[in-house]
């Protein structure tokens, strides 16, 4: 059965989904969903292992055809003098022949994330994992630094980790005021499909992450620098330009924020003083998402600090609630009212 090439790239990528989530009965769930026979998505799948798109492992499984590329930087070698280093001799030939919107975005986070090791880890070392299929690319950036939790946390005078990675999730935080803007992680991690950051024990995620990822970077129970994970579909929609126009103003600026509460803490925020630990620096936007996304209650300590003390304390800021569930809306309409 002959499709047009619309309907037959739609086949395609859904065989090359379901292989990716290591979905059971592939040919049945793929006839099943397009209406067409078992004969017809092997002979998808033939051409598709033709293509070196796919491997066969055995009788009804299969996976995807996966690149891997490593590579060891050095300071003491020139390796890290520029992050322009990275991009060019190690990156770029990776990334050249995907669509436009791509490349743009891989360009603006990995030259920002090479720019964090050049310029603020202290590092000796870098290294980069490239691992890329015909439907993404995945990266590793592993430097053996001054971690990038402890050193906001010791710059900033923070009382500890936590606080540091509760900063880093509203943005326009550095270092080095005089050189950096503070929006390369913020940004970079928005573009991304999945993207976190580990150090010091911890995880900064703005987007869902597989363990296993985390697992296979096997940095040993003695590792002090920082590793970023990035991954991206080669097929992403995703423009650069979007990402920064959904936290600008009319102007440009960088004014609007988004804060998961469930990313920072371990449990629901109960007390005045993990709100306020939320409310730092908050002054320097104009617009601030609370996202209550996966947590059931919250105290009212933190919902009367939050919603009432500071934003009568800042008029000008407009705090945003979101998703939240009966009980967080109730506390926060008891505290309002």
């Amino acid at each position: 059965m002959k499709f047009n090439a619309e309907k037959s790239n739609m086949i395609n990528m859904y065989i090359l989904e379901k292989i990716e989530q290591g979905s059971e009965s592939l040919s049945a769930s793929v006839a099943e969903a397009f209406g067409i026979s078992t004969n017809t998505v092997h002979s998808y799948l033939r051409r598709l292992q033709e293509q070196n798109i796919i491997v066969k492992e055995k009788r009804g499984e299969y996976k995807l055809v996966t690149n891997s590329f490593e590579y060891q930087l050095k300071r003491s070698k020139g390796n890290l003098d520029s992050e322009t280093y990275a991009f060019d001799n190690c990156f770029e030939q990776h990334i050249k022949d995907l669509p436009e919107n791509i490349y743009r975005i891989w360009e603006y986070a990995f030259s920002e994330m090479i720019n964090n090791v050049v310029d603020h880890s202290a590092a000796e070392n870098l290294a980069i994992q490239i691992e890329q299929s015909y439907l993404y690319t995945k990266v590793f950036i592993i430097d053996n630094g001054v971690g990038i939790f402890k050193k906001i946390k010791e710059h900033f005078s923070l009382p500890g980790i936590d606080e540091a990675i509760c900063e880093l999730f509203k943005g326009k935080l550095t270092t080095d005021s005089s050189n950096h803007s503070g929006e390369g992680i913020f940004f970079s991690s928005k573009m991304m499909d999945r993207f976190f950051i580990y150090s010091s024990g911890r995880i900064f995620a703005t987007t869902k992450y597989n363990n296993d990822e985390i697992i296979n970077l096997d940095l040993g129970d003695s590792f002090n620098g920082t590793a970023v994970f990035m991954s991206l579909s080669n097929f992403s929609q995703r423009h650069a330009a979007d990402v920064f126009d959904q936290y600008a103003s009319v102007d440009g600026g960088f004014t609007k924020t988004r804060i998961p509460l469930k990313n920072i803490f371990d449990t629901a925020p109960i007390s005045r003083s993990q709100a306020k630990r939320v409310c730092n620096r908050l002054d320097s936007f104009l617009e601030v998402e609370i996202d209550f996304d996966g947590l059931d209650w919250m105290g009212q300590g933190f919902a009367h600090q939050m919603f009432v003390v500071y934003q009568k304390a800042h008029p000008d800021i407009k705090l945003i609630p979101t998703n939240m569930s009966e009980n967080v809306k109730k506390m926060y309409n008891h505290v309002i009212s």
